[in-house]
Protein backbone atom coordinates (compact mmCIF):
# COMPACT_ATOMS: atom_id res chain seq x y z
CA UNK A 1 0.00 0.00 0.00
CA UNK A 2 2.86 2.36 0.86
CA UNK A 3 4.49 1.72 -2.54
CA UNK A 4 1.22 2.51 -4.33
CA UNK A 5 0.87 5.77 -2.42
CA UNK A 6 4.45 6.78 -3.20
CA UNK A 7 3.97 5.89 -6.88
CA UNK A 8 0.79 7.98 -7.01
CA UNK A 9 2.52 10.94 -5.38
CA UNK A 10 5.47 10.75 -7.79
CA UNK A 11 3.12 10.42 -10.77
CA UNK A 12 1.08 13.39 -9.58
CA UNK A 13 4.24 15.48 -9.17
CA UNK A 14 5.50 14.56 -12.64
CA UNK A 15 2.13 15.35 -14.22
CA UNK A 16 2.04 18.76 -12.55
CA UNK A 17 5.66 19.40 -13.58
CA UNK A 18 4.77 18.79 -17.23
CA UNK A 19 1.91 21.31 -16.98
CA UNK A 20 4.19 24.14 -15.81
CA UNK A 21 3.92 27.11 -18.12
CA UNK A 22 6.75 27.92 -20.49
CA UNK A 23 8.22 31.41 -20.50
CA UNK A 24 9.23 33.13 -23.73
CA UNK A 25 10.88 36.42 -24.62
CA UNK A 26 9.56 38.31 -27.61
CA UNK A 27 12.48 40.43 -28.84
CA UNK A 28 11.14 43.40 -30.80
CA UNK A 29 12.66 46.48 -32.38
CA UNK A 30 11.13 48.42 -29.44
CA UNK A 31 12.44 46.14 -26.69
CA UNK A 32 11.71 42.83 -24.97
CA UNK A 33 8.40 41.39 -23.81
CA UNK A 34 8.47 38.38 -21.48
CA UNK A 35 5.41 36.15 -21.57
CA UNK A 36 4.48 33.27 -19.30
CA UNK A 37 2.48 30.68 -21.26
CA UNK A 38 -0.17 28.54 -19.60
CA UNK A 39 0.17 25.03 -21.03
CA UNK A 40 -2.12 23.64 -18.34
CA UNK A 41 -5.18 25.68 -19.36
CA UNK A 42 -4.42 26.01 -23.10
CA UNK A 43 -2.28 22.97 -23.95
CA UNK A 44 -2.98 22.76 -27.69
CA UNK A 45 -2.67 26.51 -28.18
CA UNK A 46 0.66 26.67 -26.32
CA UNK A 47 1.91 23.64 -28.27
CA UNK A 48 0.90 25.37 -31.52
CA UNK A 49 2.58 28.65 -30.52
CA UNK A 50 5.77 26.91 -29.40
CA UNK A 51 5.93 24.99 -32.70
CA UNK A 52 6.11 28.33 -34.51
CA UNK A 53 8.67 29.57 -31.96
CA UNK A 54 10.85 26.46 -32.41
CA UNK A 55 10.61 26.78 -36.19
CA UNK A 56 11.85 30.39 -36.04
CA UNK A 57 8.64 31.43 -37.81
CA UNK A 58 8.21 34.72 -35.95
CA UNK A 59 11.67 36.15 -36.77
CA UNK A 60 11.13 39.09 -39.12
CA UNK A 61 7.37 39.28 -38.64
CA UNK A 62 5.82 42.53 -37.44
CA UNK A 63 3.13 43.91 -35.21
CA UNK A 64 0.85 44.68 -38.13
CA UNK A 65 -2.26 45.83 -36.25
CA UNK A 66 -2.41 48.33 -33.40
CA UNK A 67 -5.63 49.67 -31.94
CA UNK A 68 -5.01 52.14 -29.11
CA UNK A 69 -6.66 51.12 -25.89
CA UNK A 70 -7.55 47.69 -27.30
CA UNK A 71 -4.70 45.46 -28.49
CA UNK A 72 -1.53 44.94 -30.54
CA UNK A 73 -1.44 42.06 -33.03
CA UNK A 74 1.46 40.33 -34.73
CA UNK A 75 2.95 37.09 -35.92
CA UNK A 76 1.62 36.74 -39.45
CA UNK A 77 3.06 39.38 -41.78
CA UNK A 78 6.54 40.45 -42.84
CA UNK A 79 7.78 44.07 -43.17
CA UNK A 80 6.35 44.31 -46.69
CA UNK A 81 2.91 43.23 -45.40
CA UNK A 82 3.15 39.83 -47.08
CA UNK A 83 1.26 37.19 -45.12
CA UNK A 84 3.37 34.17 -44.19
CA UNK A 85 2.26 30.62 -44.88
CA UNK A 86 1.12 28.86 -41.72
CA UNK A 87 0.44 25.41 -40.35
CA UNK A 88 -3.09 24.09 -39.96
CA UNK A 89 -5.37 25.96 -37.53
CA UNK A 90 -5.59 24.97 -33.88
CA UNK A 91 -8.83 24.13 -32.09
CA UNK A 92 -10.15 27.06 -30.04
CA UNK A 93 -9.56 26.58 -26.29
CA UNK A 94 -11.15 29.86 -25.23
CA UNK A 95 -13.33 28.33 -22.50
CA UNK A 96 -10.29 27.60 -20.34
CA UNK A 97 -10.92 30.10 -17.53
CA UNK A 98 -8.26 32.57 -18.69
CA UNK A 99 -9.63 36.02 -19.49
CA UNK A 100 -8.83 38.64 -22.11
CA UNK A 101 -7.53 41.09 -19.54
CA UNK A 102 -4.80 43.69 -19.77
CA UNK A 103 -1.46 42.20 -20.87
CA UNK A 104 -2.88 38.75 -21.60
CA UNK A 105 -1.82 37.14 -24.88
CA UNK A 106 -4.46 35.47 -27.03
CA UNK A 107 -4.80 33.89 -30.45
CA UNK A 108 -6.05 36.03 -33.31
CA UNK A 109 -8.54 34.35 -35.63
CA UNK A 110 -11.21 34.98 -38.25
CA UNK A 111 -14.95 34.61 -37.61
CA UNK A 112 -14.37 30.84 -37.62
CA UNK A 113 -13.64 30.00 -33.95
CA UNK A 114 -11.19 27.27 -34.98
CA UNK A 115 -9.15 29.33 -37.49
CA UNK A 116 -6.22 30.52 -35.32
CA UNK A 117 -2.79 29.72 -36.71
CA UNK A 118 0.26 31.90 -35.95
CA UNK A 119 -1.13 35.35 -35.20
CA UNK A 120 -1.52 36.50 -31.63
CA UNK A 121 -2.46 39.68 -29.84
CA UNK A 122 -1.69 41.29 -26.51
CA UNK A 123 -4.56 43.06 -24.79
CA UNK A 124 -4.00 46.72 -23.88
CA UNK A 125 -7.08 46.75 -21.62
CA UNK A 126 -9.54 44.39 -19.99
CA UNK A 127 -11.40 43.15 -23.08
CA UNK A 128 -13.76 40.70 -21.42
CA UNK A 129 -16.21 40.87 -24.33
CA UNK A 130 -13.65 38.77 -26.24
CA UNK A 131 -14.44 35.92 -23.82
CA UNK A 132 -18.11 35.79 -24.92
CA UNK A 133 -19.43 33.02 -27.15
CA UNK A 134 -16.67 31.13 -28.95
CA UNK A 135 -14.20 33.68 -27.59
CA UNK A 136 -10.55 34.32 -28.29
CA UNK A 137 -8.20 31.88 -26.59
CA UNK A 138 -5.95 33.42 -23.96
CA UNK A 139 -2.82 31.32 -23.48
CA UNK A 140 -0.52 33.45 -21.36
CA UNK A 141 0.33 36.77 -19.75
CA UNK A 142 3.03 39.42 -20.11
CA UNK A 143 5.16 39.34 -16.96
CA UNK A 144 7.86 41.81 -18.06
CA UNK A 145 7.98 44.45 -20.77
CA UNK A 146 4.60 46.06 -20.20
CA UNK A 147 6.26 49.39 -21.09
CA UNK A 148 7.20 47.96 -24.51
CA UNK A 149 3.62 46.78 -25.05
CA UNK A 150 2.38 50.29 -24.16
CA UNK A 151 4.89 51.90 -26.57
CA UNK A 152 3.69 49.71 -29.41
CA UNK A 153 0.08 50.31 -28.42
CA UNK A 154 0.53 54.08 -28.69
CA UNK A 155 1.94 54.09 -32.23
CA UNK A 156 0.18 56.08 -34.92
CA UNK A 157 -1.37 53.92 -37.64
CA UNK A 158 -2.52 54.16 -41.25
CA UNK A 159 -3.91 51.99 -44.03
CA UNK A 160 -1.31 49.84 -45.80
CA UNK A 161 -2.03 47.42 -48.63
CA UNK A 162 -5.74 47.60 -47.83
CA UNK A 163 -5.32 46.90 -44.12
CA UNK A 164 -6.20 49.44 -41.46
CA UNK A 165 -4.53 50.03 -38.09
CA UNK A 166 -1.03 49.30 -39.44
CA UNK A 167 1.67 51.17 -37.49
CA UNK A 168 3.35 53.90 -39.52
CA UNK A 169 6.65 53.01 -37.81
CA UNK A 170 7.24 49.29 -38.27
CA UNK A 171 7.78 47.22 -35.13
CA UNK A 172 9.64 44.02 -36.00
CA UNK A 173 9.62 40.82 -34.01
CA UNK A 174 13.30 39.93 -34.12
CA UNK A 175 12.80 36.59 -32.42
CA UNK A 176 10.80 34.69 -29.86
CA UNK A 177 12.84 32.41 -27.62
CA UNK A 178 11.95 29.96 -24.89
CA UNK A 179 13.73 30.82 -21.65
CA UNK A 180 12.03 28.35 -19.30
Amino acid sequence: MKKILITLLISSFLMSFNAIAETVIIETSKGSITVKLDSEKAPNTVKNFLQYVNDGFYAGTIFHRVIKGFMIQGGGFDKKMNQKLTNDPVKNESNNGLKNEIYSIAMARTNDPHSATSQFFINLADNYFLDDGAGYCVFGKVIEGEDVVKQIGNLSTHVSRGMGDVPIKTVTIKSIKIIH
